[in-house]
């Protein structure tokens, strides 16, 4: 039976205050920082600091209901050769796409390397860009089997040129530690086998910022997960371990206007709907019609998916998502700089116009021809993005997240000359006699 008004209407923007625009935008925070989470979290990541690679394998027992054995944390080279056997040709055709766009999306965005320039007659300055020493990426599994999210990581970190990477995914529930064979051929086409590791979720957040027995301790951990696996990414931060906030849950915004395809505007709704349900998905229009078009079609739609992808995404658009109406294009994109969603499609007559006006998003994908699958999939653009709002201020997982510039200058004896009065003059200021005195030092040797 179909489900009547499947998207839940959220409000006219226009109509909306202050506070409550803040409390409609607001979503994904509450249960990663939940205090029984934390304090969860907290004493997991102490037994794996302090126990290893006995803690990462007792995580899995108790927590995804794996025992792994005899069998190591570290996936086998055998388990790697058994993969190919176990994916179809279709995929391992779509592997090498998908790897090679991604490439060369980031070759290109790492084709400036080292930069300098002469700021003025004597000085010059510029960056040297490095890889950073080590990184863990976390490929989720669970709800799914995602090894569209390994090759959104590590072939960024392979192209940055990251010399240690470790690649750390929960095995299959149920099982003996069996690890998606799709992403073991991701690791092996992109040259890592051999630092694969099956772990729970958070217990492998807290092995890579660690170090166990088995598995290395790395500088940065990135990747999408759960509540858990967010939480235990943030509190590895007061070990010194490096991390980017926030990846999950998924989430989508579409703006659309009277020329979108009802149709195609249900099908791009429900594509990130269908995740889980703590996913969320957005309609933002000025047109009432659309709104009812889309209510109609989704309606349609959400009956073809199978369970549980038909409750998560009725509950991704009925409970935590919805329809934002408008009363001009304006507003509408007032609406999307506000939400800041990890994934935006924009269909609408004067794409141009709009595009000028949006500045908070992890993607903007434009067109009804350019879909959210694509953007997870194929089209080499990061897919691995900011949620809950933290794409006002990061973005998504590229080479640049698995590099550091160094700044780099040389002075000559004339731009020392020329900047000493200014040096001079903020070191007096400030009260710093000695930095002063290096500046003079050499003015005194030269005269």
């Amino acid at each position: 039976m179909s489900v009547t008004n499947p998207i839940r209407v959220i409000g006219t923007w226009e109509d909306m205050s202050a506070d409550e625009r803040d409390r409609s935008v607001s979503r994904g925070m509450d249960s990663i920082f939940d205090p029984a989470l934390q304090v969860s979290i907290q004493s997991l990541i102490e037994q794996v600091r302090l126990e290893g690679d006995a803690a990462v394998i007792r995580a899995l027992k108790d927590f995804d209901k794996v025992d792994i054995g005899t069998k190591s944390l570290r996936v086998s080279d055998e388990e790697y050769d058994a993969a190919r056997a176990w994916i179809s040709d279709d995929l391992l055709e779509a592997i090498r796409d998908a790897i090679d766009h991604v490439r060369r999306f980031n070759e290109n965005l790492t084709a400036r390397g080292d930069w300098s320039f002469e700021s003025e007659p004597g000085l010059i300055v510029g960056e040297k860009i490095s890889p950073i020493a080590s990184a863990g990426l976390f490929v989720p599994s669970g709800k799914g089997s995602y090894p569209s999210v390994a090759v959104q990581l590590a072939t960024p970190a392979v192209v940055a040129g990251v010399p240690h990477i470790a690649i750390v995914v929960p095995p299959v529930p149920g099982t003996d530690g069996v690890v998606d064979p799709a992403v073991l051929v991701v690791a092996q086409e992109l040259g890592l086998q051999g630092h694969v590791y099956r772990v729970n979720g958070p217990a492998g957040i807290a092995a890579l910022a660690f170090g166990t027995e088995t598995i290395p301790k790395v500088r940065k951990v990135v990747g999408p997960g759960s509540p858990a696996v967010a939480c235990a990414q943030i509190e590895v931060q007061r070990y010194g371990t490096v991390t980017n906030m926030l990846l999950g849950p998924s989430e989508s915004l579409i703006i659309a206007d009277d020329s979108a395809d009802p149709r195609l505007l249900a099908a791009d709704l429900l594509n990130e709907a269908e995740h889980g349900p703590d996913s969320s998905s957005i309609l933002v229009t000025p047109s009432e019609a659309v709104l009812a078009a889309a209510q109609a079609e989704v309606s349609r739609q959400v009956e073809l998916l199978p369970e549980p992808r038909r409750t998560y995404a009725l509950t991704s658009l009925g409970v935590n998502g919805g329809a934002f109406i408008t009363r001009s294009m304006e507003a509408a994109t007032d609406v999307a700089n506000a939400y800041a969603p990890e994934h935006m499609q924009i269909a609408v007559s004067d794409p141009d116009y709009v595009l000028s006006r949006l500045f908070d998003a992890g993607e903007i994908l434009i067109g009804q021809n350019t879909t959210i699958s694509m953007g997870n999939f194929i089209i080499g653009c990061p897919a691995s993005l900011p949620t809950s709002g933290f794409a006002k201020v990061s973005s998504g997982i590229t080479a640049d997240a698995f590099l550091k510039k160094t700044a780099v200058a040389q002075s000559d004896l004339t731009a020392l000359k020329r900047m000493s009065k200014n040096v001079l003059a903020f070191t007096a200021h400030e009260g710093f006699p000695a930095h002063g005195a290096a500046v003079s030092a050499r003015l005194e040797s030269d005269s």
